[in-house]
């Protein structure tokens, strides 16, 4: 069982960073095969809107995404990590988000099964911390990473987030909240056991 996870912060090593870590460690315990990948470390060009995948479901940008699309099919789980920028997630996610309208096409122009390989049932979770304490503050966010989920053929389990969180590395003063994380790894693998 692979399951991908995805650092979108810009920021080494910060909350969402930590918390991305327990999960898949949490993951990793449950015996899933994990991956890391950190956006910030990739060469993603924003998408064109170029219509270039049209034909074959492949993006003309040649960079990163060229292999990230494979990992993200063939995954069955992922695990996106993003803090909240301006209420929604990190441009490094973003960025990725949209480059995925090559997996768009290949779902609902080519019809062609995105899973690879075809007709298995994957699950995603959000991960995020947010510096303020607004009640909605992770909606906005949210709406994006269910929309790219289903785009991915991904269930969405759920998310992990946490508010009033700024400062770097305060998250490691709530243990609960790494526990918390870490358990969502363990789930994550469970729930996908079950579907098999």
């Amino acid at each position: 069982m692979k399951i991908l996870g995805i650092a979108g912060s810009p920021r080494r090593n910060g909350n969402t960073d930590i918390l991305l870590q327990q999960v898949m460690r949490g993951a990793a315990n449950a015996g899933a095969d994990i991956k890391i990948v950190v956006l910030s470390a990739l060469s993603i060009a924003p998408c064109r809107h170029c219509d270039g995948c049209l034909k074959t479901g492949r993006c003309v940008i040649e960079d990163d995404m060229q292999w990230l699309h494979v990992d993200l099919r063939q995954a069955d789980g992922i695990v996106l990590a993003s803090p909240i920028f301006f209420m929604g997630i990190t441009a490094q996610a973003k960025a990725m988000i949209d480059r995925c309208q090559a997996i768009w096409v290949i779902k609902h122009v080519l019809k062609v099964p995105v899973t690879i390989p075809l007709d298995r049932k994957r699950k995603g979770l959000f991960v995020s911390v947010g510096g303020t304490k607004l009640s909605n503050l992770f909606q906005p966010a949210l709406a994006t990473v269910k929309s790219w989920f289903l785009t991915l053929d991904v269930d969405y389990l759920g998310e992990v987030v946490f508010s009033g969180i700024d400062e770097a590395g305060a998250i490691l003063r709530y243990p609960a909240a790494l526990d918390e994380a870490f358990t969502a790894g363990r789930k994550l693998v469970s729930a996908l056991k079950d579907s098999e």
